[in-house]
């Protein structure tokens, strides 16, 4: 079954979450300039590094990104602005939804859905929960908020739409999977006790066999990498890597979510 119009849809996207991957867990992560140096290397280099790849193959993708990130660093929300990428929602702090009150939840959705707004003009189109997790209210957010895709769950390797409270939405459900992630194989830190990392080159035959699986189940793929870890050099690498391999296949879409979201809705509606 093909789900766009313009041939089998892959999805790199990116969440640019930097210091707030460790204070979304420990508020006084901010004490220890040295933890904080790991997530100020998505800022400083690794996000840099990711658009450099991404322009050599003429690539536009998605950054989730925490509206505190988008309010500090407005000259990297400016340069991903200008090569044609998508600025998405992915919370205001980062915090872990299932620790917040509702009344939190919903200042998290707000403050970031304003930050975006600011920096690019116009409201974000997709949600990405920070730590894979939602609460009993989360979708009636999604709802209300009007996001027209979210990347989310974990339950399928093709679109659907969303429901909430039984009912469908209109909005696109674009799931993926830990397996096609980086943080399972680069994030190491003295407070992740067992974590280990992964050769590069095993990253890059994994998510190939993945892509290559998909490809030929006429399915879909969503990557989520994040800058701090796939924007270091061997990281990079990875990246420029998977995308050759991709590159060797036809008819395969390489774009931004709400590009191909928009897409999938019109061909899912045609097709009900």
């Amino acid at each position: 079954m093909s789900f766009t119009s313009k041939g089998f849809p892959m999805m790199l996207t990116f969440d640019l979450d930097c210091e707030t991957m460790w204070t979304a867990r420990d508020p006084d992560a901010h004490k220890r300039p040295i933890l904080m140096s790991q997530g100020a290397y998505g800022w400083k280099r690794g996000v840099w590094r990711v658009m450099d790849v991404l322009k050599r193959h003429e690539i536009t993708s998605t950054f989730f990104v925490p509206g505190q990130v988008v309010e500090a660093h407005p000259e990297v929300i400016e340069a991903l602005l200008k090569d044609g990428h998508e600025i998405a929602h992915h919370s205001h702090t980062h915090r872990w939804i299932v620790t917040l009150t509702p009344e939190e939840e919903r200042e998290e959705m707000e403050l970031a859905q304003q930050a975006i707004i600011k920096a690019t003009g116009e409201a974000p189109r997709g949600w990405r929960s920070p730590a894979a997790e939602v609460t009993d209210v989360t979708m009636d957010l999604i709802k209300e908020y009007g996001f027209s895709y979210s990347s989310n769950f974990f339950d399928d390797d093709a679109p659907y739409f969303l429901k909430v409270r039984g009912a469908p939405i209109d909005c696109v459900e674009l799931p993926f999977r830990y397996i096609n992630t980086d943080s399972p194989y680069f994030q190491f830190a003295k407070i992740l006790p067992g974590r280990t990392i992964t050769s590069p080159p095993q990253v890059v035959d994994t998510w190939s066999w993945e892509f290559d699986t998909l490809y030929a189940e006429d399915r879909m793929m969503v990557t989520a990498m994040h800058p701090e870890f796939i924007g270091q050099p061997s990281g990079a690498i990875v990246l420029d890597r998977f995308i050759q391999h991709i590159r060797k296949h036809d008819n395969v879409w390489i774009d931004r979510c709400d590009r191909i979201s928009a897409d999938m809705a019109a061909q899912m509606k045609a097709d009900a």
